[in-house]
């Protein structure tokens, strides 16, 4: 297992997110706990020594199995995660209640690691509105040592990150963000860690594999990988990638499946950080699957100017590909629903006006109205 250096921690490169644990028919809020149990003692009889969860993973479920499944090794032998969940804002004023039922559930009397969760377009203004006083507690059970590591994770724009840092980026100890090849410039993660190294602020990776669909490629980008790898696996591709990003310090992966288990603990055993050549290959992999399902917006912005709506219809077109992409996902309606009404698709009234000063002839109107139906 490969360790990373986190201030005076040696952190296991690999971190087990407990989102995705093994299920009963299905159902995602019944963990299938005699699995479980077995793949998280595998995970510490390999090394892995970092443990995220949340408040809502497995409807609520994840917390109290990964405290169950982690109150059987000594404290000190594992790092514990978990996050305030502030996608909800019904939440917002709850922090102190939350917080004391996440250490019960997890049975631990503090957290090593702790995030305000998804940082987004939704919840950015509460999430920086001193009445709701979850900065000041969170901050307060650092210094009182219920929480070792303050961090926050972040699903939502460059531009949203930007607020929060410009707030709080003085405290925050990491970040996690959603980073893989496909999303180096389909979400501006190239950018959002380049702001991250503005601040000094480390990078922990979620979906480094984009649920999964990065773990199988077509034949012709596997072939071309091969011939550069023959033999590492096409979901090692993904993980070889983040390692390449000097700022990555964990990576966590949600592993439902032994095999899934045993191919990252194999990919973790060695750092592998790609070549520029290859680096270019997995780069023109991730062009290639962008092209046959999103519209090739390069966000000139010509078309703003001669909306009679004012919409923003880069940021727009940018949701629908995301929403395009990933067939459904929570990305674009989280995003969407921050929206004022009038600013939405919807609000579209199929002028065509701005497809007359579109630069690549992208029909906008049927987009907003496919979007609008979706």
């Amino acid at each position: 297992m490969i360790y990373k250096t986190f201030q005076d921690l040696n952190l296991s490169a690999l971190g087990y997110g407990a989102m995705r644990l093994p299920t009963l028919d299905g159902d995602d809020s019944r963990i299938d706990e005699p699995a479980a149990l077995a793949l998280i003692d595998e995970a510490m009889r390999n090394g892995v020594n970092y443990y995220d969860t949340a408040w809502g993973y497995h409807g609520g479920n994840s917390e109290l199995f990964m405290g169950k499944a982690l109150s059987r090794y000594p404290r000190e032998g594992f790092y514990l995660a978990s996050k305030f969940p502030g996608y909800d804002l019904g939440n917002m004023e709850k922090v102190e209640e939350i917080f004391q039922r996440q250490l019960e559930k997890c049975r631990v009397d503090y957290f090593d690691f702790y995030l305000f969760h998804n940082v987004c377009e939704m919840n950015i203004d509460a999430y920086l509105d001193p009445k709701y006083g979850i900065y000041d507690y969170l901050t307060k059970q650092r210094r009182e040592g219920r929480i070792r590591h303050l961090g926050f994770s972040a699903h939502g724009s460059l531009e949203v990150m930007k607020r929060f840092l410009e707030a709080y980026g003085a405290d925050m100890e990491f970040c996690q963000i959603q980073l893989n090849y496909l999303d180096w410039t389909f979400q501006n993660a190239k950018e959002k860690v380049e702001l991250l190294d503005s601040y000094h602020i480390p990078v922990w990776v979620m979906e480094p594999l984009r649920g999964g669909r990065l773990a199988k490629l077509s034949a012709e980008h596997e072939q071309a990988l091969k011939t550069l790898r023959p033999n590492e696996s096409i979901p090692a591709w993904a993980f070889r990638f983040v390692q390449s990003i000097p700022s990555v310090t964990m990576t966590l992966s949600g592993m439902s499946t032994p095999e899934q288990l045993r191919d990252n603990l194999e990919t973790f055993s060695t750092d592998a950080p790609l070549s520029e050549a290859e680096t270019a290959q997995i780069l023109k992999a991730a062009s290639d699957m962008l092209t046959h399902k999103t519209l090739p917006c390069t966000a000139c912005r010509y078309c703003v100017s001669h909306c009679p709506q004012g919409l923003d219809i880069p940021t727009l077109i940018g949701l629908y590909n995301e929403h395009s992409f990933t067939g459904g996902g929570f990305i674009s309606p989280m995003a969407l629903s921050a929206m004022p009404e009038e600013k939405r698709p919807t609000a579209c009234i199929g002028c065509r006006s701005c497809e007359a000063v579109c630069p690549q002839q992208i029909k906008i109107s049927e987009a907003m109205a496919a979007f609008s139906r979706a």
